[in-house]
Order: C-alpha cells, then structure tokens, then sequence
C-alpha cells in the first residue's frame, strides 16, 4: 500500500550536544516515506552469481515514483553493478545480506557524475536529498580487483595469490597492478592511467540530510565511505573494515560538509581512520570548509590515523569536536597533516577524552610538508612546493588524552606560522622513544602532561 505518511529516524542525537565546549550546529535527519517493497520483488536472486543490477535499478526507479520508501535487501548474496540512490530512499540491508560489487572493472565506466576523474563508485548519489543506508548487513565493494599491492606489506602466500589473479608486476617487482588480469578486461591504457580510475566505495557529493547506520562497509577499492559537499550527515554504529595492508584504504572521509554526526562507529583500516578534508586550493576555498563536525564514541583499530585533517583543507576547517573515542593499534592517534597547495586555516577545534594505546609512531603528530604519493610514485621535489594556501593549524584545544606505548609523544614540524596557539590539557603520554618532537617551543602549550617512559 502506497502511504504519503513521512517516518523521521526516532534516535535522539540531541544529548550528544549537551556540554561541548563549543556550540556545534546539529544535524537534521532524514524524513523516509513508510513505504516498503524488497529487491527480490524486482527479479533480484541472490546467489551470489545473478546480476541484480536491473533489479536495483528497477526497485529505486519504483520507489522513486511512488514519492520513496524503504527498499529492502533480505538475507543472501547480491551480485551487481553499481547502485545509484535517490531521494526519499532507505536501502536497508538485512542481517545476512551481502551486496557484492561486481569486480568488473568495465561495469564502472562512463557514470559519473561528471565532476570526477574516477570511475564510478559502486554505491552513490549526487543532488538528493533525505537518503539512508541501513540495517545489519554487509556492503562489500571487492576492492582486491581495484587496489595496487607492495610486496613489503605481504607474505609469501598472500603474494602469490595475487600474481595466481594475474595482472603486472613493476618497480623490480616489489609492486603488484591488478593490470592484465586472467579474467577481466583493462580500463586504461597503462597500468598507472587504470590506478587514477580507482573509486571510492560508498560516495555521496552535494546531497542533504544524510544516514548510515548498522552496516558493515568493507573492501573498497580506494576510500569506503566519502561525504561530499553535503550537509546534515550523521554516521551511527558503522563498522569499516578492509585489509591493514590496502592502498589508501581510509575508512571515513567527510569532504566540505556541514553539519555532521559520526558516533559508535567501529574501523579497522588500511589508511586514515576518521578524515576531515577541505580541498585542495582555490577549488576548496570555493566549495568552503568542513565545519560543526561532531565525532564521538567512535573506536579505530588499524589505521594510519585514528582521527586525522587534511591532507587538503583549503576550505578550511571550524568548530570541530572529537571526543570519548579509543584509539587501538593506529599508527598515528591524532594526525594533522597538510603541506603548501593544500593547506587552509583550522578554528574551534576541541579534543578529549581519548584514549589509546599501541601507537606505532606518534600519539599526537602536525606535519606540514605532506605529499600525496599514488602508489609508484616518486618523492616530491620539494623545492617547487606552492607559495600559497599554506597550513595554518590553529586554535586547537586538546585534553584528557591518555596514551599507553606510543614512540615518540608529540610532534611538529614546520614553522611558526603553520603551527601555533596549540594546547595540550592533563593529559599522559607513555612513550617509547621521545617524548616531544616539536620544531618550536612556542608552537604548542603543554599544561599538566606527563609524557613517560621506561
């Protein structure tokens, strides 16, 4: 039965807001229509071996004309193509359903949405409005078919699994290309031109009142979830996994959004964990900063970073709140990185309560002369770094950071002018190494931190 009733999502987020050191701006959620059909009611069969991409396409272009609702995925293995969401729609993935993305690399070119280099992403939406992806089970983007491999950061067997999928060797064989392999075609013309194409899993550009919730988002073939320029977000009880060992395999990306919730999300990761970006240049100071960011009760195992800027944030990045969130096993905690091109200015920024342990490098690190390096790539001559948009890392405020077994404390690199009016509150920090690392005296206020060691 067709139904013109509006259900709003009942969790109450407004507690998450009381007593912040900052006022932020919280997020609207979206308003879903109660209709409810299922993808199998649209010739979807899940077997794992059945192209559902007609289904999915079919189910939402009915849901669509009917004002929207709620499409559901029952238990099974949905094999398909990409999926493009629209307006007034809930994908709600069952307990026991998999949506499997087809490694076909061929199935995701010619899509996009026109703004991206990339092929297009498996799961997106661009100019919609109140959307949602929920319930219990798994978004799987297959991303071993996509992501370039180092022979450093696998075994032996894992290696030769590998080269048993075919593809291309280069760099004296220390880095695998999934080019040329056995069972499926190329999309470029070069193994390098095919690495650019890589896409992100789940991304959503210039849409508004936004939710994820319950699933599992693992495998991508570059970053799994990526918010951009949109406004009222929330992530709740997300889990993001992918191998430790995947090629820029970042967990969360929020890209120039307003208004946005992360809370009691779980990530396992290969690269950043939680990311904060605001563009690169002039085209990031045009679509504006990542701004009333509230990010709580989350926890991150492996990743490069649990809770990182940059590297790009022309836009800039302002009145930001992290805190009750564990860090186990990152090999940075708190990451602020940026380099000239790239950098913008920070404000309002409040972290506490944080706690980690086995920090591989850094518990709290600025670095100012990041560079991105695409797998292959060489080392940036730094001499031609850009003149403008230099990172100012600014009126960060952190306490209440606890830290066991980290290497160094804290770091800074850079000068005066990229790193200052920084405060570090009653905070303990066991390290192995050095305790602080900092170019500076001036650059960051320590008041009542004890940083210790064996």
């Amino acid at each position: 039965m067709v139904t013109l009733s509006i259900t709003t999502w009942a969790d109450n987020y407004g507690q998450l807001y009381q007593n912040l050191p900052i006022a932020v701006s919280q997020p609207q959620a979206p308003s879903i229509p109660s209709l409810t059909i299922s993808v199998t009611d649209f010739g979807a069969i899940s077997d794992g071996v059945t192209d559902c991409t007609e289904a999915f396409a079919k189910a939402i272009s009915h849901l669509t004309q009917q004002g929207g609702g709620h499409l559901n995925v029952p238990a099974g293995i949905y094999l398909t193509g990409p999926i493009k969401m629209k307006s007034l729609i809930d994908l709600h993935v069952e307990r026991g359903a998999i949506i499997l993305f087809s490694p076909d690399k061929q199935r995701y070119i010619g899509n996009n949405d026109g703004k991206s280099s990339r092929a297009t992403s498996p799961l997106t939406a661009s100019k919609c409005h109140d959307i949602s992806i929920t319930g219990e089970g798994i978004i799987d983007g297959n991303g071993e078919w996509w992501r370039p491999v180092k022979r450093s950061k696998v075994s032996d067997t894992e290696w030769k699994a590998f080269l048993n999928m075919g593809g291309t060797k280069a760099d004296n064989d220390q880095l695998w290309y999934p080019f040329g392999l056995k069972h499926f075609g190329n999309i470029a013309e070069t193994q390098e031109a095919q690495e650019k194409l890589r896409p992100h899993l789940i991304r959503l550009t210039d849409c508004e009142r936004i939710l994820i919730s319950g699933v599992t988002v693992q495998n991508a073939p570059k970053f799994h979830i990526v918010p951009q320029r949109c406004k009222d977000v929330i992530l709740d009880g997300v889990n993001v996994r992918c191998p430790w060992n995947a090629q820029n395999g970042d967990g969360i990306d929020l890209m120039q959004c307003q208004r946005a919730l992360v809370t009691r999300c779980t990530l396992d990761v290969g690269d950043d964990g939680i990311c904060l970006k605001g563009g690169v240049g002039a085209e990031g100071v045009k679509y504006g900063p990542c701004a009333d960011i509230l990010i709580t009760g989350n926890t991150v195992y492996h990743a490069h970073g649990g809770f990182v800027i940059g590297s790009e944030f022309s836009g800039g990045m302002h009145r930001i709140v992290v805190n009750d969130c564990t860090f186990s096993g990152t090999d940075t905690g708190l990451r602020f990185k940026s380099g000239p091109g790239r950098g913008g200015k920070t404000s309002d920024i409040h972290i506490s309560d944080i706690r980690m342990s086995d920090i591989r490098d850094q518990a709290i690190v600025f670095e100012t002369s990041y560079a991105d390096r695409p797998a292959g790539s060489k080392a940036t001559d730094t001499n031609k770094a850009p003149a403008e948009f230099i990172p100012e890392f600014c009126d960060i405020h952190i306490s209440r950071i606890v830290c066991r077994d980290t290497r160094i404390g804290i770091a800074a690199k850079g000068t005066l002018e990229m790193i200052h009016d920084i405060s570090v509150d009653n905070s303990t920090i066991f390290y192995s190494s050095k305790g602080q690392d900092i170019d500076h005296p001036d650059m960051i206020r320590l008041s009542q931190v004890k940083l210790l060691s064996y």
